[in-house]
């Protein structure tokens, strides 16, 4: 690990000194929703071994990057740049997109994208990303878990430097009241870079507009908040690059994310005197000498498991929150004051009562989280109800609901295409609503469902939902979602497994283990696993500190990084093959299919 500060030289090599470069192919690609999204490919000549990903900052494009690929000179690697949705020449209005984690998918879209057209893995795959490029190449990092081998970002934008007193507040309300609103930046090229002819050419550029969507300046603010807290769950050979003389970025902030990341090859270079454009500023020839070395390194090292470096990151979390706060702990008193609310007042909310009465974890109290319906004690009861409903944790929650439909209807999908009959388990249902509700949306199909679960409150739930619903084709059975003997001996076997919402509930990752190797050994070759995740929450203490489960015990859940959930997964003998997240980043939904052994 390494942290220096790097002087500029005084002018930038001569251009008869640059590695000759290769002129961009310009292309399309779809991205998940649609959309065809712009990028730009330098294609070497010879056998393509690796594959360099470029992010511009904000308000840039990918032709941006031209003299960044010509000195890079990397021979056998492929180069790859977009322009993001809302910039350059991809389409949507300039400098807005729906949400900025629909550009983080856009991400995933795009490398994989890349791996379909050169057949390299994503081991082979380094990321260079400059400044929101940065924060969007994180977050993806974070949120995703690709197996990437180097990661580079360049005055990562995870702190603007907002001039104007409470800016982030204001642009909240001028959000509320127009829901699609903009700012120009405050930007200067002349803040950005030293280089009068670079300024002057981002002053010319036509591609480049000033203009940025309010939604996604607040969206920059909240990914950048969480991947600083939880920079510990990023295990990737990372390399930071900051400017002394920055007047966009606060780098105390890229200091404080570095230092927790728990990447075991991790550097950071501070270079005095330079702006925040490093890659268009005086002396850039030795910040791109900086990526080349760094890159050549990871891609000349075997790849780690990163795995080694974070299956405990999360596990001192839950420790932590096993322990009480000390007795006058300001913050201890402020949630024992609030589970006090919860335990008297509050019960006036229909959802808060059954939570305490079943647990709030329960497969009850899930099912009224996705009915949405607040319901109450008189008016205030329903108010309660209602505030309860919109906590951001059951926002995400439905959301997961959301992921989970989709990635079911796929999984079906995908075994009635094969023309098989799809068997579906899952094997913590509760009352089992998504299930039941897709049953009922494809009758006649070739369909079954086993719905398993240790709670016979929760499966007379569901078999009356059934009978509501017209089901005919699900049974409900009792059954320890970790007993591998119990699992394994499932028949006929099923072809689409579902386990949602409860490894977290779980601190050891035995559990974990035993519980998917029941699964390998049930789900047929070729068959799916869908499984959730909980990567990130941000009332994470407050639940711990507040709530009980459904054994009566505080509600204390054990984050597993996606890194860690997916490589549990992997080594029980499936391959991941896609993924949904909520825009919080609290919640996942993956699916992945059963390899040969």
């Amino acid at each position: 690990m390494n942290a220096t500060l790097e002087k500029p030289t005084s002018a930038p090599a001569a251009e008869s000194e640059r590695p000759h470069g290769w002129q961009p192919a310009e292309r399309t690609f779809t991205s998940f929703d649609g959309t065809e999204l712009f990028y730009r490919a330098w294609l070497p000549p010879q056998q393509v071994k690796r594959a360099v990903v470029l992010f511009h900052r904000g308000h840039e494009h990918s032709g941006r990057w031209q003299e960044f690929v010509e000195r890079l000179g990397m021979a056998d690697a492929a180069v790859f740049a977009w322009d993001a949705r809302g910039h350059g020449h991809s389409p949507g209005e300039r400098g807005w997109a729906p949400d900025l984690a629909s550009v983080i998918k856009d991400t995933d879209a795009f490398v994989q994208h890349i791996l379909a057209e050169t057949g390299l893995a994503m081991q082979d795959v380094a990321v260079v990303a400059h400044s929101v490029g940065a924060v969007v190449a994180a977050a993806w990092v974070h949120d995703y878990a690709p197996p990437i081998r180097a990661l580079v970002l360049a005055t990562p934008a995870l702190a603007v430097k907002l001039y104007v007193p409470l800016a982030i507040p204001s642009l909240r309300v001028l959000s509320k009241v127009k829901k699609k609103s903009f700012v120009t930046s405050y930007v200067k090229a002349k803040m950005l870079t030293h280089d009068p002819e670079q300024s002057a050419a981002y002053d010319a550029d036509p591609l480049i507009s000033k203009k940025i969507a309010v939604n996604i300046l607040l969206d920059l603010h909240d990914v950048s908040k969480r991947l600083v807290a939880d920079a510990g769950a990023i295990a990737t050979p990372t390399l930071v690059l900051g400017a002394g003389s920055d007047w966009v970025v606060k780098n105390s902030i890229a200091a404080k994310f570095f230092e927790r990341l728990s990447s075991a090859d991790k550097e950071m270079f501070i270079f005095p005197g330079m702006g925040h454009s490093i890659f268009h500023e005086t002396g850039r020839e030795q910040v791109v000498e900086r990526v080349r070395d760094f890159l050549d390194r990871q891609f000349a090292t075997p790849a780690a498991e990163p795995m080694e470096i974070v299956k405990e990151y999360t596990r001192r979390e839950y420790d932590k929150l096993s322990q009480p706060r000390p007795a006058y702990c300001p913050i201890g008193l402020m949630f024992k004051a609030q589970r006090l609310s919860m335990k008297t007042a509050c019960k006036l909310s229909d959802g808060i009562r059954l939570g305490w009465r079943s647990g709030f974890d329960s497969g009850e109290s899930l099912d009224y989280i996705y009915r949405n319906r607040s319901a109450g004690i008189s008016p205030v009861g329903k108010l309660i109800d209602r505030l309860y409903l919109n906590a951001i944790g059951w926002r995400g929650i439905r959301q997961r609901r959301a992921n989970l439909d989709k990635a079911l209807r796929k999984a079906i999908g995908g075994v009635l295409a094969e023309g098989k009959h799809a068997r579906v388990l899952d094997i913590a249902s509760g009352p089992g609503r998504y299930v039941l509700e897709t049953l009922a949306s494809m009758p006649g199909a070739p369909i079954s469902a086993i719905l398993r679960d240790r709670s016979t409150s929760g499966l007379e739930e569901g078999r009356r939902l059934a009978a509501q619903l017209g089901v005919t084709n699900a049974t409900f059975e009792s059954g320890d979602a970790f007993s591998r003997d119990e699992l394994a001996a499932l028949q006929p076997r099923p072809n689409v497994a579902i386990v949602s919402g409860l490894y977290e509930l779980f601190p050891d990752n035995a559990l974990i283990e035993r519980s998917l190797a029941g699964l390998a050994a049930a789900v047929e070759t070729g068959g799916y696993l869908i499984y959730t995740n909980q990567p990130w929450h941000p009332q994470i203490e407050m639940i711990a500190r507040t709530l009980t489960n459904r054994d009566g015990q505080p509600w204390i859940m054990r984050r597993r990084t996606q890194l860690e959930m997916d490589e549990l997964v992997r080594r029980a003998g499936f391959e991941k093959a896609g993924m949904e997240i909520d825009r919080w980043g609290i919640f996942s939904v993956s699916l992945a299919r059963r390899v040969k052994t």
